[in-house]
Parts: C-alpha cells; structure tokens; sequence
C-alpha cells in the first residue's frame, strides 16, 4: 500500500496569505515538475487528483498538498521517489518555470475552455470573482485583530515563562534521541500542518500517525515551543537527519511542528484549536512552566480572538461560496474530457519513469 501524507503549502493568516508554493520542491533535484495554469474551474482539481490516484494504485508514496481555500481541494501533489510534482501556478501562488522544459514547464489548461462561450458570461466572470476577492480581505482583517490581540496576551505569558527548565529537557531529548548520522547535513522540507479555512481550523495529523509513531506532545496555548522546537531542528540536521519542519500560518518564522521521518520521530504542538488528540510518547507541558498573572484579562483576550477568528471563518465561507459559484459559471465551458486525457497521459509519462 502506498505512503499518502497530507500537508499545506499555503496559508491564511492576520499578514494575508502565506505561501511556501516556491519549496513545493528543491528545484536544483528535481527531475519534472509541472506548472498548472488556467482560470477557476478548469481542472487543475481534477488533473492532480488523477496523477495522485495513478500513483497511489503503482504503490509510489505520494504527497498530498491541499487549498487553504478550500481544504477539500489540490494545490499540488508531489511524487518523492521519483523526484516529480504537480502544482496549481496560478494567483495567489503564481509559480514560473526556472529551467523550463528541462526540469520544470508549464502546463495549459486553459486550452480547455470554450472561449467563445466563456465570453458570454463575462459579466457574471467579473461580479463574483470581485466579491470572493472582496471576501478574503474581510477575512483577512479579522484574522489580524485577532493576532494582534493574541500576541498581546502571548507578550504578557512570556515574562512568566521559565526557559531555563525547558531548556533543560530539549538537552534531554537531544542527548537522548539524536545519534549521530554521519554524512551531509540533513535536509530541510518547509511545510504546514493546516491553516484555518471556510470549515475552521484543519490540522493533518494524519501525516504524523504515518511518518512518526514516536510523539512528543508540547501543551503549549502561548507560543512557547518555538525556540526549543528550532533548536531541536537544528541538532537533527546537524546529525545528518532529514526533516519536516511545519511553520506557523501566523508567523511562518516560528515552528510549531518538527518531524524526523528517519528516525520515526515528531515534535508536535498541540493547544486550543490544534489539539493533538491522542496519546503521545512523551508529554511536556509549557503551559505549567509559565506563570500567568491577569488571569480574567487573559480569558477576555481568548474569547476576542474567538469571537475575530469566527468572523473570520464566516467571511472564509463567503469567499467560498463565491468561488463556488464562479466556478460553476465557467464549469459547462470546459471539456473535462480533454483534462483527464491530459491528466492520464501525463500520468503515464510518471509511471515510465518507475
């Protein structure tokens, strides 16, 4: 049975959306990497989802990439063994050739709309793809109240916070789990875990159960884990170990999230809203290594970042909605026929390559 993980490369977040679609893959190893472009509803969905099920059946581990915007939809999918992706190129992810041909080229899915009857409906084209437009920006003010009283609350948690004593047990850990691997120094995949969507938060755990059996669990409800998570990153590569290292939507220079496939082995951040939810190897609690004073204004601040984060989502629901209904404009114009063709051909150029 073949290997699926599930990740995010994109993000939305109080600064807007957050991309890492340029380390989809390391461009300089990579043997084909194909660039989708064409307008909404055009297939870029259904194309990716028809290399991943292809693959998945040759029993090729297979890595799925999935759409803040829509968490039940494709931005990219990645083939590692053989060093082959897919990924959708177009706004808010605009992804260019680097080595066109060569090593990475684009793929024209536009070529499968009927342009003429496209053109007839172009003024409904234009009112809805101004109103999901319209509808991410509201989601993206509320998404920044919110984290700007959030880190109000996490400034205030941090003065109380004993670092010492944490850092005491990442040497632990280090000492204990890190041997040496000798070698080159490992290699790092920048990823996230999940993003908030027009459903609320989605966290792919999932991923973990797959890579890691072993978890440590940081309870960690004030961005505590950080430093200690980033110097663990930082003893595993220098060991020659391979890495995942997933970001924070909110702060993509902060890790919430460290995973040593190798050595089976994760560092997970669990709190209100990216619970965790099963038992880990090890549990360590930052949340009690921190004394808290103010501890109503605290409360007060958590359900403003609540009440924020809700309008947020509803606003992710509009814009949802909206693009929905763009997409079911342009859908009767597009020979979806033409896409899977495309897809099973392009399927089949992957598979030689077994």
């Amino acid at each position: 049975m073949a290997q699926v993980t599930n990740f995010f490369v994109g993000a939305n977040s109080g600064e807007g959306f957050q991309n890492l679609f340029s380390e989809i893959v390391d461009i300089e190893n990579t043997y084909d990497f194909m660039i989708l472009k064409g307008g909404p509803g055009v297939g870029k969905n259904t194309f990716m989802r028809e290399i991943g099920r292809t693959m998945e059946e040759a029993g090729t581990a297979v890595e799925y990439l999935w759409c803040s915007g829509d968490p039940d939809s494709l931005d990219g999918v990645v083939i590692p063994e053989l060093r082959c992706a897919v990924a959708d190129g177009t706004s808010p992810h605009v992804v260019e050739p680097k080595y066109p041909a060569a090593v990475d080229r684009y793929m024209d899915l536009g070529r499968f709309y009927d342009l003429t009857a496209a053109k007839k409906a172009s003024e409904e084209v234009k009112a809805r793809t101004c109103a999901y437009k319209a509808a991410y920006v509201r989601a993206y003010h509320s998404l920044k109240a919110a984290r700007q009283v959030e880190l109000d609350a996490v400034s205030s948690i941090e003065k109380g916070f004993d670092g010492e004593r944490l850092e005491r047990r990442i040497k632990g850990i280090i000492a204990r789990e890190f041997r040496a691997r000798g070698g080159q120094q490992g290699r790092t995949t920048r990823r996230f875990l999940g993003s908030i969507t027009y459903k609320g938060y989605i966290w792919r755990y999932d991923s973990i159960d797959v890579l890691c059996p072993r978890v440590y669990e940081f309870t960690d409800s004030w961005e505590l884990a950080g430093a200690a998570l980033a110097k663990l990153h930082t003893a595993a590569s220098e060991k020659g170990w391979d890495t995942i290292a997933c970001l924070s939507p909110e702060d993509p220079g902060r890790m919430e999230h460290l995973l040593v496939p190798g050595l089976g082995l994760a560092f997970i951040t669990s709190c209100p809203g990216m619970d965790y939810g099963k038992k880990p190897y090890r549990r360590i609690r930052l949340d009690a290594m921190a004394e808290t004073e103010g501890k109503g204004r605290l409360r007060f601040q958590s359900r403003m970042v609540a009440l924020l984060r809700e309008e947020a989502i509803d606003a992710l629901k509009d814009a949802k909605r909206n693009h929905d209904a763009l997409e079911a404009v342009y859908n009767p114009y597009v020979d979806f026929d033409g896409v899977r063709a495309q897809a099973a051909l392009e399927a089949g150029r992957l598979l030689s390559y077994l």
